[in-house]
């Protein structure tokens, strides 16, 4: 074969992959910016919570009173690791019951004091592990998404990754919800829909072209409010001026929701939940 034919034969392929899966992977490209990378780039004074009051103290999860753009606020996002060691202690990034949970008391104690929330997500879903369901996983996922919904302070929600299953959408009840533009937002990951869908895992790239799982997807749906734009490459590229980007749609978007009224704030946040996924027939 000649070196033209297989550099043919290379675009070929590349061609071949559908757009969904390359998203995919950059969004769980290992040296991707993760949600504490974000947080420690953009706000200031961070200062960690630890513990739900309840059981324990989940290391998938971080909350902490911090500031951005000089004002006091709640920041909250989920751990993943790089090292194999770290990733194993924090379960890849999957949050326990008691993660959510400790979240959730993160934010009762920001609307106590009136402190905006910011949430940060990169995450394939909750840990499916059988201690995690028996201290009432699907419980705190459930209680996440009531309490956030009627939360009287304005949310800021982002996926900076990966954003799985329920376990994405109990920190995502928010009243603007932003996407990198490499990031994918699903019910379900590629691999577990092939799974279900064909009994065969690799047709995962076929699968994430069906799940419409890309940040100009989810957008379209009207599941997420704002798509943020990353350097060439991705976030991995240049991860602080993939942060400088997310921090200014961050600004833009606060200072939209912060001059709302609470009433004229939650009206349309309920609103904005309600109306996701409606569609009609004639």
């Amino acid at each position: 074969m000649t070196e033209q034919a297989g550099k043919v034969e290379q675009v070929q392929a590349a061609e071949a992959v559908p757009a969904a899966w390359l998203k995919t992977e950059l969004a769980r490209h290992p040296q991707r910016p993760y949600p504490m990378d974000f947080i420690k780039s953009i706000f200031t004074d961070f200062s960690e919570i630890h513990g739900d009051r309840a059981f324990g103290d989940d290391p998938a999860m971080s909350c902490g009173l911090a500031r951005f753009d000089g004002e006091e606020v709640m920041a909250i996002g989920n751990l993943k690791g790089r090292t194999v060691k770290e990733r194993i202690h924090r379960k890849f990034g999957s949050p326990d019951p008691e993660g959510y949970r400790k979240a959730l008391r993160a934010m009762k104690l920001a609307e106590k004091f009136g402190r905006p929330v910011f949430t940060f997500i990169d995450l394939a879903g909750a840990y499916p592990g059988i201690g995690a369901e028996e201290r009432g996983q699907a419980e705190a996922i459930a209680r996440n998404l009531l309490d956030m919904s009627r939360l009287r302070v304005p949310i800021i929600a982002t996926i900076t990754g990966e954003g799985g299953s329920g376990g994405a959408l109990a920190l995502a009840v928010a009243d603007r919800v932003l996407m990198l533009e490499n990031a994918i937002y699903s019910v379900i990951s590629p691999e577990g829909c092939a799974s279900i869908m064909w009994r065969d895992a690799s047709k995962r790239a076929q699968a994430a072209e069906a799940l419409k799982l890309t940040a100009e997807d989810v957008k379209g749906l009207g599941c997420v409010d704002d798509i943020v734009p990353e350097p060439e490459g991705g976030a991995h590229a240049d991860s602080e001026a993939a942060a400088r980007q997310l921090e200014e749609k961050l600004k833009w978007h606060f200072h939209e929701i912060k001059v709302l009224t609470e009433e004229e704030m939650l009206k349309r946040r309920f609103e904005k939940f309600r109306n996701i996924a409606q569609f009609y027939t004639s």
